[in-house]
């Protein structure tokens, strides 16, 4: 098979990934077989000099481009309430079942106890026809916890050390090299076994990556994130995690610019809580979107995860950018109408895919 290349300087990738973007046009997920960043310089956290070199291939019927299924990344866990519910959830698990349900059949690579919890997280995957494969069971640790409080009905957590999620050993089928997307947060990432977990299947697989930033004390640091950010495509954060990451930049938007320039990332999603979410490009589109203003809110653990669920499936199938944004607020604002981050009411997830059909 012949290999070229084409080295593609950072200030104008977006040109090349996506020839005749304009705004509000779809962000286009691959053109290339193969892209990966080399950095050539930097002064401190910040970029200096960068460039994404970009390996095309022919497109022969023995090397196809289309993209497989997602790969969800991270952890698998049960929030538990003051009132004593015990809730399946982590962000990557959230993600992994609104996707299953929206129709993007992701694989889920996690690690769960050889326990109650363990067994029904598997039972219940195996219910939703999510694949299983992905799902590791750990002989010794406990399938995860996490203590949850509401303060003014915020929710706060407390994340209990040493959980079966923290060990997830690398076993990537190799059909998934190619998939449409890789997604991770960063709480997964505070051991050092995911974090050579992560590095191996991203040596592995073709393809965007979308970070879900997760700072939770004190599982966190700012060069540890940083260092995430400089494999990032898409980036998803929060107001209060925005003001921590960059505190030198006064709005919002200039701390998301700050982070699209110093990463070379293609888009951030900022997300605001009842004030809705704003979106960034690399070519300088800027978007915002802002929920119904009656909404009924009973519970806001997962809204988060529901705006990135839809952010994923409108990015893989080429929405257009308010599209997305409008679509993934209103799915979240349905889920925050709801007990729980999910829900196995397949009517719910149906009822959208119908809307958006």
């Amino acid at each position: 098979m012949n290999l070229f290349f084409v080295i593609l300087y950072h200030n104008i990738l977006s040109f090349f990934v996506n020839p005749g973007h304009r705004a509000g046009a779809p962000i286009r997920l691959q053109k290339f077989r193969y892209c990966e960043r080399r950095v050539f310089e930097k002064k401190g956290h910040t970029v200096v000099s960068a460039a994404t070199i970009c390996y095309l291939y022919p497109m022969h019927q023995d090397n196809p481009t289309s993209p497989g299924p997602p790969i969800i990344f991270g952890e698998v866990l049960f929030d538990c309430f003051p009132d004593g519910r015990q809730v399946p959830g982590g962000a990557p698990f959230n993600v992994a079942w609104n996707l299953q349900a929206l129709g993007l059949a992701p694989f889920f690579v996690s690690r769960v106890g050889d326990d109650q919890r363990g067994d029904r997280i598997t039972k219940m995957m195996a219910n939703w026809s999510m694949e299983s494969d992905g799902l590791q069971i750990d002989p010794h640790l406990p399938t995860g916890e996490v203590t949850v409080s509401l303060d003014e009905g915020e929710p706060h957590f407390t994340i209990q050390p040493d959980q079966a999620y923290d060990r997830i050993a690398f076993r990537l089928p190799e059909e998934l090299r190619n998939p449409s997307f890789l997604y991770h947060g960063s709480l997964a990432l505070r051991d050092k076994t995911n974090a050579r977990t992560l590095a191996r299947i991203k040596e592995q697989v073709t393809c965007p990556v979308f970070v879900d930033v997760n700072l939770r004390d004190p599982w966190w640091s700012r060069d540890h994130i940083f260092a995430l950010l400089e494999e990032t495509t898409w980036l998803k954060l929060n107001e209060h995690e925005l003001r921590t990451l960059f505190p030198e930049r006064g709005s919002l938007a200039e701390g998301g610019a700050l982070a699209l320039a110093r990463f070379h990332l293609d888009a951030v999603f900022l997300t605001l809580g009842s004030r809705g979410a704003i979106a960034l490009t690399a070519g300088g589109e800027h978007h915002e979107v802002a929920p119904a203003k009656t909404i009924q809110v009973v519970d806001t653990v997962g809204a988060g995860d529901a705006f990135t669920s839809v952010l994923l499936l409108g990015l893989v199938k080429e929405w257009p950018l308010p599209v997305t944004l409008e679509r993934a607020q209103a799915f979240a604002s349905a889920v925050v109408g709801r007990r729980g981050a999910i829900t196995t009411d397949r009517e719910f997830y149906a009822s959208f895919r119908k809307q958006w059909s």
